[in-house]
């Protein structure tokens, strides 16, 4: 399973594709593609999104689905959706838990 994800040109955040068809600032909600086709449309989602201007470095990342929440593999994109490391009072992590519909 991919989410796409990139960075937010106006301001640099880190942001993902939501199921809302819109960029989310968290990655829960995004638009998950388990298969190549859906992973094509995302692709074709972020190089529309580049050209526009609205984001920067667009890629496709691996997740998993634990618990229902969305989780990436890889600890740089971990990290890109918690926040910075060493302050546990800045960034995504500090803010409140959004809220998940059952």
């Amino acid at each position: 399973m991919k989410v796409l994800t990139a960075n937010r040109l106006v301001d640099g955040e880190a942001v993902w594709f939501s199921a809302a068809h819109r960029w989310s600032e968290t990655i829960e909600g995004s638009e998950i593609a388990a298969d190549k086709a859906a992973e094509e449309h995302l692709e074709a989602i972020a190089r529309a999104a580049t050209d526009n201007n609205e984001v920067v470095d667009a890629a496709l990342i691996d997740v998993q689905v634990v618990d229902g929440g969305i989780r990436p593999l890889r600890l740089r994109e971990q990290i890109r959706a918690a926040g910075p490391t060493n302050r546990v009072d800045h960034g995504k992590q500090a803010r409140p838990p959004v809220s998940q519909a059952a």
